[in-house]
């Protein structure tokens, strides 16, 4: 390797870095506004809710919330679950990935 090809692989190196701490931090941000607004959410295991949406790239109302919230004893109903979702984008904190009427799919808002 070239010392002229390893400074321009450093140069790559340090711009990943700079955009990955840039991506965390955002990330971040989107997950204190999502913690913000969490005591204002009224629904029954509303706190495992958030917290799915924290630890997943993209919730499936269906299956992930209803009948029971995953990796929980929870149960949400399929009414319930739709009623969070609506909130969490309401708020600003969430926002529908699809654009579809059905088998939708939410994430944390930019």
């Amino acid at each position: 390797m070239t010392q002229g090809a390893g400074l321009a692989m450093q140069v790559r190196i340090l711009e990943c870095t700079e955009e990955t701490i840039r991506l965390a931090r955002d990330l971040a941000r989107r997950a204190e506004a999502l913690c913000t607004v969490a005591p204002k959410l009224r629904a029954k295991g509303s706190d495992a809710a958030v917290d799915l949406f924290l630890t997943e790239d993209a919730v499936v109302r269906a299956s992930m919330l209803s009948p029971r919230i995953r990796g929980t004893s929870i149960p949400m109903s399929s009414r319930v679950a739709r009623r969070f979702c609506d909130r969490l984008v309401e708020l600003g904190v969430a926002r529908e990935l699809t654009g579809r009427p059905m088998f939708r799919l939410y994430g944390i808002a930019p």
